[in-house]
Parts: C-alpha cells; sequence; structure tokens
C-alpha cells in the first residue's frame, strides 16, 4: 500500500498556529492521532480525512494525497 502524505502541519501553522489538540477537538480525534497523521504514522478514514480538509477550507485531494515516490 501507498504510504498517504498530507500538508496537516503546515496547514495548521498557516490558520493561526493552531494546535493538534485545537484541531483534534474539531475532527473528535486525539493529539496524539493528529500527531501521528502528521508524522505519516497513521492514515486516517476517508471521513477523517475530509473533516480535517473541511476545517481547512481545503479539497481533500490538497491536503491528502498517495507518496509514490517511496
Amino acid at each position: 500500500m501507498l504510504p498517504i502524505d498530507n500538508c496537516v502541519r503546515a496547514l495548521r501553522e498557516q490558520h493561526g498556529g493552531m494546535t493538534q489538540a485545537e484541531l483534534g477537538d474539531k475532527v473528535n480525534l486525539t493529539r496524539q492521532t493528529i500527531a501521528a497523521i502528521e508524522q505519516r504514522r497513521y492514515s486516517p478514514s476517508l471521513e477523517t480525512a475530509f473533516l480535517i480538509a473541511r476545517v481547512f477550507g481545503q479539497r481533500l485531494e490538497d491536503v491528502f494525497w498517495f507518496d509514490d515516490s517511496r
């Protein structure tokens, strides 16, 4: 399976330095799960990925994509 890459951390920083905990609260996840997503140790469900993208006003594919370079 191809790893899913993302720009969640950059988006948090662009949105006023939102913390992992704040994002987690908005999408009903723990801070630890947000950290794991950002570090590419955990791939979110499709529903969660859509929710995260919505928080930042972005399209899903602008926040998450397959990294086929690995």
